[in-house]
């Protein structure tokens, strides 16, 4: 491993992140046991913790970029070394140099995207609310009940825009009066951070806040589970508290008060996957399970690598926009878990891991096999 001379403030910028906890680190090695990455490459979490712990990283590897952010090695570490900051940490170092691996550098064409634009997919932010342009969706106003924040990828994504209408469709029979914001939003800036790249995280936040608070926002309803948790645990850093409401909570509230009324029947078997930054980082794991119960005719079959040791699809910490070699994909593992179960349907309720599972189903020939579902689809099917 080469030195990084020239890089001579990892430590302080470490300590500054709370990665001065790396020192509680004894090298027991469980965050090796149960990192994704050891499922598909030899990859160890435990080295960079050491080498972080002396300043030894080579910040210009391709090691510091592996992680997702999944929750897991935290999870299980006995002695809270706070891997996930520290590890962001590092790539703020590298984000400050421009040093960024082959693999990493689209990230450099999504920061002037999300600065310019708004979002990462280099979209206009003026269509930002086009797929609501024919649907009975209004621009918020204050007083309305909600503001529905689809977040990017439900905006410009055909594949996912097909579950902001989803949701648009629910919540239009329900009888909620809500509304969106259109080209007033902006990305909320999760993926963006766990990159490194703090300024443009920052920069998003105080848009958002700027638009919610101008409009008179006090409870925002969230599709992505990323935008959930920056919402609700990391733009309180800039002093504002929101009411942040994930669709899979807000989907059982509507059942339970009566406000939704379930049709017909569902008889497919189903299998949940829990996204990362819903359950392991935010604790949401019996919503959607209760919801999915709920369904006429469904039937719902638990996959190994469940609730708290779900199996991350791989898109966390920004890697959605980073290139995984075929062969190293955890997306794969996880939709060869389902079909293997015989699960019709694999539901889940996070951009990311449907990007993911739908390139997996087709790129390993499941595609006739098992269909990928956001939660608010087979909801929409049944009302």
């Amino acid at each position: 491993m080469e030195t990084v001379a020239p890089y001579k403030d990892i430590i302080e910028v470490i300590k500054a992140s709370g990665g001065d906890a790396f020192k509680r680190c004894f090298q027991c090695g469980l965050c090796d046991v149960v990192c994704p990455w050891n499922r598909v490459r030899n990859f160890s979490m435990r080295k960079l913790v050491r080498e972080a712990t002396f300043g030894l990283t080579d910040i210009e590897s391709e090691e510091i970029w592996r992680c997702t952010t999944c929750g897991r090695c935290p999870q299980q570490c006995p002695r809270d070394v706070r891997q996930i900051d520290s590890g962001v940490a590092l790539r703020r170092i590298a984000t400050e140099y421009g040093v960024f691996p082959q693999s990493v550098k689209p990230i450099r064409t999504i920061s002037g995207s999300l600065v310019g634009e708004g979002n990462p997919l280099s979209e206009d932010r003026a269509k930002r609310g086009d797929w609501a342009k024919d649907l009975p969706v209004n621009t918020f106003t204050e007083g309305m009940e909600i503001l529905y924040f689809p977040g990017c990828y439900l905006s410009y994504d055909p594949r996912l825009k097909k579950v902001s209408r989803a949701t648009a469709a629910i919540l239009n029979k329900a009888g909620v009066d809500f509304g969106i914001l259109g080209s007033q939003e902006s990305c909320c800036g999760e993926s963006i951070r766990k990159t490194g790249d703090e300024d443009v995280f920052k920069r998003l936040a105080k848009e958002n806040i700027k638009a919610f608070v101008d409009n008179g926002v006090k409870k925002i309803l969230v599709s992505s589970p990323h935008c959930y948790h920056t919402f609700k645990n990391e733009y309180p850093e800039f002093m504002v508290h929101f009411e942040v409401v994930h669709i899979t909570q807000y989907l059982l509230e509507l059942l339970r008060e009566g406000r939704l009324e379930l049709k017909g029947e569902y008889p497919r078997a189903v299998t949940w996957h829990d996204p990362c930054y819903l359950g392991r980082h935010n604790g949401i794991y019996d919503e959607p399970r209760e919801v999915l119960r709920q369904v006429p005719g469904l039937e719902l079959r638990e996959m190994p690598d469940s609730r708290s040791d779900s199996l991350c699809c791989g898109g966390g910490g920004g890697r959605i926009w980073m290139e995984t070699l075929k062969g190293e994909r955890f997306c794969d593992l996880r939709v060869d878990q389902a079909a293997q179960m015989g699960a019709e349907v694999l539901a889940t309720a996070c951009p990311y891991c449907i990007t993911n599972f739908e390139d997996s189903r087709l790129t390993m020939g499941f595609a006739e096999k098992i269909e990928v579902k956001d939660i608010t689809e087979i909801i929409q099917e049944m009302i």
